[in-house]
């Protein structure tokens, strides 16, 4: 994270576009790599990328901890041990920008969820609609693979929820680096016997660990700094722009070519997004869009 500074040429709103386009390269990298190494032992060795970063930097404080504390922690690992797992096993299966699409379903509907204002229901039906129209692409949709991103939206949800609790009980990124121990300890058992031999590949292991340094530590580092100065309303809004970015990392890196339709249907979320965390802005409450992007 030592390369990511603040500084007045720097501002706050390219340090998040510098990040969604890290984050979304770093997936297109890691599926460029599915041929050689399985998805589930690559989102290991980029959860462990990470954790081994965010321990170094945090070094948290583990003694005098209690019950609560931890439980906490270890849901918070679970879920984002879950979103990384599914969305990677998404991405083996449809295109990039069509599974992020759909898993920022997630997110989303944390930002409406509560609300009694009948306008905020707009911007569901229109992701809802804009998902719908995935369907009705031409081919590169399968069942499985949008159950999987759907499944990583929700986990997405899940550690939007469990953020607030974690950052009340741990200190700084305390909480973050041992959710992310945990999501790494969790996944291990799966993840050697997918690996196999695979994982003793110095040039593979190296790839993973760029894979985890450019779709976790590089954005969260970004995104940190930039909400020093950025309003979390407007940090919300930027992210909203992660479907498209994910569609335009996918056609550079992977050839992946979206239908007119498909993307309506990315501009369908975005634009919902966009609207739903306005919406937050303006009820007075912060939009849980506005939580630094774990995937």
């Amino acid at each position: 994270m030592g390369a990511v500074t603040s500084t007045p040429r720097v501002p706050a709103v390219w340090l998040v576009l510098v990040g969604i386009a890290s984050v979304q390269l770093g997936a297109a990298v890691a599926k460029d790599l599915f041929d050689e190494l399985d998805p589930t032992a690559l989102t290991w060795l980029r959860l462990v990328t990470s954790a081994v970063v965010l321990v170094a930097l945090a070094r948290p404080r583990l003694g005098g901890r209690s019950r609560e504390d931890w439980l906490v922690a270890l849901a918070f690992g679970a879920s984002l041990g879950v979103m990384n797992w599914a969305i990677y096993q998404s991405f083996a299966r449809i295109p990039l920008g069509i599974a992020v699409t759909i898993e920022f379903v997630g997110p989303l509907l944390v930002a409406v969820a509560g609300s009694r204002r009948p306008r905020d229901l707009v911007w569901v039906g229109l992701a809802g609609g804009g998902v719908l129209l995935l369907g009705l692409g031409p081919g590169a949709v399968t069942p499985a693979g949008v159950a999987l991103a759907l499944l990583a939206g929700a986990a997405w949800a899940a550690y939007i929820l469990l953020s607030a609790r974690t950052g009340a009980r741990w200190p700084g990124l305390d909480g973050l680096a041992v959710a992310s121990v945990v999501a790494a300890l969790l996944l291990t058992p799966a993840a050697i016997p997918a690996g196999g031999s695979d994982l003793l590949d110095g040039r593979l292991l190296l790839l993973g660990a760029a894979v985890g340094l450019l779709s976790s530590v590089v954005p969260y580092s970004c995104e940190l700094v930039a909400l020093r100065t950025l309003a979390p309303a407007t940090f919300g809004i930027l992210m909203s722009l992660e479907p498209a970015a994910a569609a335009l990392a996918g056609l550079a890196v992977l050839g992946e070519v979206l239908s007119p339709l498909q993307w309506t249907a990315v501009a369908a979320v975005v634009l919902a997004s966009v609207g739903a965390t306005r919406s937050a802005r303006a009820s007075g409450s912060p939009p849980p869009i506005a939580e630094p992007a774990p995937d």
